[in-house]
């Protein structure tokens, strides 16, 4: 599920299962009338209300910027202009108003921000304007339809429909949006054109509509819509097809699933990665829809797989936009590494699957990224971002696409952070879930007459410790879920000065009591730095911050060999105050340089920075490295 739908469906929780024990007060801005109960399979977290949380510090800040500098800048007409000028036979221009208003939907739920809602309004009548009277909405000629990126495009604009709708109840958006996909159905189908023989990357791009076709099911209930995903989902397992379900249940790993193709960018290449993830989002929304168990098992499978096969160690992945086995092959330069569209949809697919399954896998994952690869990828003013973020280099603003001076990843960026504050603070059946840690603080109802706050107090991951505090009118009996990262081995947790045991890494600390006005939480983590190793290099990982020499400390070439002082599993960092601008994080580790031990001064304190602040995107002579190539000792070799 999306989160720019998430208001949507904390309405349809909060109306369906009112036997929860928390059960938050919808906002009087939400859409009390939008969502249905047509799914059968229930969340295991749920999304709080529209409004309840705000982020602060470094992360807080970030996202604001994000907001203020790329979201509500941008000029919403310019991205509608290409619908009004059918004659495009290749491009993809149509995704960029739905991604954009995407982030600006995701936006609003966070903020509430009027602008923002005079934003969102005027654009969507803009577009909807532009819809023919058969039903469709895009920029492609009629002897083009539903080639190259015509459909990826459709499905962009249905899912921004469907967003606008979630906070602008107009049926006329929601009418636009059944209009545009019953146009879709009536050329695509049995008898029709087949939708995998539609574009390139075999029908993933095309075939991904899945997703908004059965969110607008959930909004209708008409049975066209649902038989359409299920004709889609059928075709993925045809000759044709990109047998998402059939090659991930086989245990094929996502770079592996078809030959190499011979053209790159044509149907035969089923590597594609963003796209590939997509298709299995609207997987998981009609595995909620049927409850039919191959549907979320291919999609974990396929995660895990992902996980251990293709994400590096700053959260991302791919070469070029496809998998290629890059969790073995982050330490070689590799064209077109780590592009943002990758970046955000794994952190959404991840965001869908933990609310799905509660696992914490999945949130321990969406940290990752986020303080990495994320972070790495927006210009430090929150302005744009860059399309593709190495490990290694400098930093690059790409210009734009398809004669349009945005691209994918600058629509697309923004949606990830505008995602971060319902990733955060979830409920359960139980209590509430704290996945984010963070300075912030969550407003929950825990029913009509009882107001929980839980702020959080802390600087992490800079520190290492998290203080909570518990504000309630009323003494209340629900379950607290604390998420232990699983890179943090040893923690400490106190209740009111009191510790708690048992508490292991990878798990949520469910914490179980009556909870009183004034209780306090204090959260220890284990931030001694990690020293990851591969094939002869290795890099240094402190908590979830990934770290990178960076030329600007003037400490020599950061692509020269290097050996640690240290033991084979940790090492002590010293925290520098005095930073660079721009730099988040700043620390200083012993190294033996180059390859000469008999250097007097072989043994010097190293500048390394958090890969998110490595690089300067306004000067491009700034390299930064996260993967240091090692000296090699021939004694230590067997």
């Amino acid at each position: 599920m999306n989160y720019f739908l998430a208001i949507t469906f904390a309405v349809y929780f909060a109306a369906n299962f009112p036997a929860q024990p928390i059960n938050a007060l919808e906002n009087k801005n939400t859409n009390v009338n939008a969502a249905k109960s047509f799914q059968v399979t229930q969340d295991k977290f749920l999304l709080n209300s529209a409004g309840t949380i705000s982020l602060q510090g470094y992360l807080g800040n970030k996202i604001d910027l994000c907001i203020e500098n790329r979201i509500k800048t941008q000029d919403g007409d310019y991205l509608v202009e290409p619908f009004r000028h059918r004659e495009e036979t290749k491009n993809w221009q149509t995704e960029f108003w739905g991604k954009w208003i995407c982030s600006a939907a995701g936006a609003y739920r966070y903020t509430h921000d009027p602008v923002l809602l005079k934003i969102i309004k005027n654009s969507v009548f803009s577009l909807v304007n532009t819809q023919t009277k058969e039903g469709y909405i895009g920029n492609y000629a009629d002897s083009s339809h539903l080639e190259e990126w015509d459909i990826w495009g459709r499905k962009y604009t249905l899912l921004g429909l469907l967003a606008c709708y979630s906070v602008d109840e107009d049926k006329n958006i929601l009418q636009a949006a059944v209009h545009l996909a019953d146009y879709l159905i009536s050329e695509i189908g049995p008898g029709k054109k087949n939708i995998v023989k539609k574009g390139n990357y075999r029908g993933m791009p095309s075939s991904s509509v899945l997703e908004p076709i059965v969110l607008l099911y959930n909004q209708t209930g008409e049975k066209r819509f649902l038989d359409f995903a299920k004709y889609i989902v059928k075709m993925w397992e045809s000759p044709d097809g990109p047998q998402l379900i059939s090659k991930s249940l086989a245990g094929i790993d996502v770079a592996e699933r078809f030959p190499h193709p011979r053209v790159w960018n044509s149907w035969e290449n089923g590597e594609k990665a963003y796209e590939m993830m997509s298709c299995y989002e609207g997987l998981l929304e009609l595995y909620r829809v049927t409850s039919e168990p191959s549907y979320l098992e291919a999609v974990e499978k396929t995660v895990e797989n992902i996980i251990a096969t293709e994400i590096n160690i700053a959260g991302s992945g791919a070469s070029l936009e496809c998998w290629y086995h890059g969790q073995k092959n982050q330490i070689y330069s590799s064209y077109c590494l780590m592009e943002t569209c990758v970046t955000m949809t794994w952190m959404k697919l991840c965001d869908n699957l933990l609310r799905l399954t509660g696992n914490p896998i999945y949130a321990d994952q969406i940290e990752k990224s986020t303080y990495n690869a994320l972070l790495a990828s927006m210009k430090s003013d929150g302005s744009t971002f860059a399309k593709y973020t190495p490990l290694e280099g400098s930093k690059n603003i790409d210009g734009g696409q398809c004669g349009m001076d945005i691209n994918c990843c600058i629509a697309n960026g923004p949606r990830a952070f505008v995602m971060l504050p319902d990733f955060a603070v979830m409920k359960s059946e139980d209590g509430i879930v704290v996945n984010l840690f963070c300075q912030s603080e969550t407003r929950i109802y825990l029913d009509s007459t009882n107001v929980l706050t839980l702020q959080q107090i802390t600087d992490y991951p800079v520190s290492d410790s998290v203080i909570m505090k518990v504000s309630i009118q009323k003494d209340a009996e629900f379950s607290l879920a604390l998420r232990i990262p699983s890179w943090s081995k040893v923690n400490t947790l106190l209740v009111n000065g009191k510790p708690l045991d048992n508490i292991k890494a990878g798990t949520y600390k469910i914490i179980k009591r009556v909870w009183k006005n004034g209780d306090i939480i204090n959260l220890k983590f284990d931030m001694h730095c990690r020293v990851e190793k591969l094939d002869h290099h290795y890099a240094l990982v402190r908590g979830p911050i990934v770290l990178a020499r960076d030329s600007r400390a003037g400490e020599g070439y950061v692509d020269e060999t290097s050996e640690i002082q240290m033991g084979d599993e940790s090492c002590r960092l010293i925290a520098n105050d005095v930073k660079p601008q721009k730099v988040w994080m700043s620390f200083t580790i012993p190294l033996t340089l180059g390859s000469d031990r008999e250097k007097k001064d072989k043994n010097k304190l190293i500048h390394f920075y958090d890969f998110a602040s490595a690089g300067d995107f306004e000067d491009y002579s700034v390299r930064y490295k996260v993967w240091q190539n090692e000296t090699i000792d021939i004694r230590k070799l067997h």
